[in-house]
């Protein structure tokens, strides 16, 4: 059983008729791209002072090539003087809430080893910190900083309301930000804005649901996620895409033959 159809049975039940399993994106990929567009998480460590209890710091991070988050942090911060005695910890990161409800926002939580970073993949780290944290270029040559990596031993994601699932390591660094990722927001909002109708009429077509008020949640590469105001409350449906897109051009055109082909009179 995949991870997908293994997390199916925790998810809520089903508000539209049943239908085809259609493919989307694995936790794996959900969490890569989260970690990818979050520069912030709470670092918990395990606590010297108070053994055995966790210890949780804000804490900025950038990612390597393979997804493990990087820290500049000084010998003087209290999870750098943790992490020296037991490297073990978890880097908790989450979106923000698309409608001000933060139970509803995707999360993932990284669990591995802060280590060091060695001598020879130092001049990768750095760029990839300081491209993400501009700021740090002030006191990353201070002698007390130094870069951690995180090298996870594996991951806990949650999507959202009875979305949720580990996702195994390897998994994870093989798995590649999702490309709408970074405009996604920029759709939403024209979506949003000025196509509530045409989202009321793929509930329809797609899920068959009927909505008074919608608004898209999410989009991917491979489809989008609706929230529906109905006469039976607020219910949700994800719809897919005929075929995969990767640019926001793309998915205008997709969405917009979508919506020819439902509309009533459709040539």
């Amino acid at each position: 059983m995949s991870e997908q159809e293994s997390t199916a049975t925790r998810r809520h039940a089903p508000t539209g008729p049943a239908g085809p399993q259609l493919p989307e994106p694995t936790h794996a990929e959900r969490t890569r791209t989260l970690a990818a567009l979050v520069s912030i998480g709470t670092l918990s460590t395990m606590s010297r002072r108070h053994p055995g209890f966790p210890f949780g710091s804000l804490m900025p991070f950038a990612l390597d090539p393979a997804g493990r988050p990087i820290f500049l942090i000084s010998s003087m911060a209290m999870h750098t003087q943790n992490l020296s005695v037991d490297p073990k910890c978890s880097l908790f990161v989450a979106q923000p809430s698309p409608d001000g409800d933060p139970l509803g926002a995707a999360r993932a939580t990284l669990i591995g080893e802060a280590l060091p970073v060695p001598a020879a993949d130092l001049a990768v780290v750095r760029e990839a910190y300081e491209a993400r944290h501009p700021n740090s270029r002030y006191w990353v040559e201070f002698p007390d900083f130094s870069f951690y990596r995180l090298q996870p031993a594996g991951l806990y994601y949650v999507g959202g309301f009875g979305v949720m699932g580990w996702v195994e390591a390897s998994e994870y660094e093989a798995a590649s930000p999702d490309p709408l990722a970074a405009s996604a927001p920029g759709i939403l909002a024209h979506m949003n804005a000025d196509h509530v109708d045409s989202m009321i009429l793929l509930a329809r077509a797609h899920a068959g649901l009927e909505a008074t008020e919608a608004a898209m949640a999410s989009i991917d590469r491979l489809g989008f996620t609706l929230r529906l105001k109905t006469v039976e409350g607020i219910k949700g449906t994800r719809i897919n895409f005929p075929c995969e897109v990767r640019t926001p051009q793309e998915t205008r055109k997709v969405l917009v033959e979508m919506v020819r082909r439902c509309s009533p009179g459709k040539s």
